[in-house]
């Protein structure tokens, strides 16, 4: 009999790329993988990773195993959700695991997580920060359940068919400029405003920072980019120091304080839309809805109070 949970696990490393890669996305070590794959190479009498460079791919019998199980997996998981859809209504259990970016772990998730677990004791609700391109890449893969991503702009982001988008609300990013700067008196930056500035960004690899590009598109050498890092309070921190200039989400921002101000971009305006994601197969699962009516109620403050956001 094929061992459905060696198969999650060769899913993953299509997924990822590498054993490794899919061992820490499983929570497992690169070892327990490799054996779950031995294993079912001998269940199957087929090879199924082969090595290329310093990587390795699935197999043509691999992947048909893949494709093939997929939707034994997807029945498997809606079976899982009707076991938890009996008893008590109000008594919800099982597990829903979360991918979310770092913003909306602070602003969002955080204080949903610790009321989740007050109203509901045997539900669990595990948290992995991740770019929204690996946790789409998470969930649809059954790595997550749930996932928090984010659009800047026109910055592509594609969604499986299988996988449910929801719109949650919109948020806002702002420059954050010392309040000595010669432009911390305007209401509002254009490009152009700006594009002499130094920056600090976010890495090359995030969505952050292809829309700070974006944003200065049709403006030559902008931006000019100083300094990197992914913590945005080290942003707020450079700003503070009058070392650069930052474009910095107000979801989960920390106040600013006397030494800053904020003003937002027009021309184009730098906002991002956020959305949940979950797999299909998982749309009757009562512990998923309970933490997506949960996470709507939160979001739902969230956008009828924006204006309270720090700006």
């Amino acid at each position: 009999m094929i061992d459905l949970e060696a198969v999650v696990s060769l899913r993953a490393v299509a997924t990822e790329g590498s054993v490794a890669a899919a061992a820490a996305a499983l929570g497992f070590t690169p070892s327990a993988v490799s054996q779950q794959i031995k294993r079912l190479e001998r269940d199957t009498g087929v090879a199924l990773l082969e090595r290329v460079g310093r990587g390795v791919v699935l197999t043509e019998p691999a992947t048909r195993l893949v494709v093939s199980a997929t939707p034994i997996l997807a029945d498997l998981e809606r079976v899982g959700a009707d076991l938890h859809g009996g008893g008590e209504p109000d008594l919800v259990s099982g597990e829903i695991r979360i991918g979310a970016f770092s913003t909306v772990v602070r602003g969002v998730m955080v204080p949903l997580v610790a009321d989740l677990s007050r109203r509901h004791p045997d539900l669990r609700v595990p948290l992995r920060e991740s770019e929204p391109w690996e946790t789409i890449a998470l969930v649809a893969s059954g790595q997550r359940d749930l996932g928090i991503v984010h659009r800047w702009g026109n910055v592509a982001l594609s969604i499986p068919d299988h996988l449910v988008e929801t719109p949650l609300f919109t948020d806002v990013a702002d420059v954050i400029l010392h309040r000595d700067h010669p432009l911390a008196d305007r209401s509002e930056l254009r490009p152009e405003d700006i594009g002499d500035e130094p920056w600090v960004a976010t890495f090359e690899s995030t969505i952050c920072r292809q829309w700070l590009r974006r944003l200065f598109d049709g403006v030559g050498g902008a931006p000019r980019i100083i300094h990197e890092s992914m913590e945005f309070e080290n942003h707020l921190e450079i700003a503070r120091a009058g070392i650069a200039v930052a474009l910095v989400p107000r979801l989960g921002r920390p106040p600013l304080g006397p030494d800053l101000v904020a003003i937002p971009t027009v021309s184009p305006e730098s906002i991002r839309e956020i959305s949940s994601i979950h797999r299909r197969t998982m749309s009757d699962s009562p512990a998923l809805r309970t933490v997506l009516d949960a996470l709507s109620d939160h979001t739902g403050r969230i956008a009828t109070d924006a204006g309270r956001l720090p700006a």
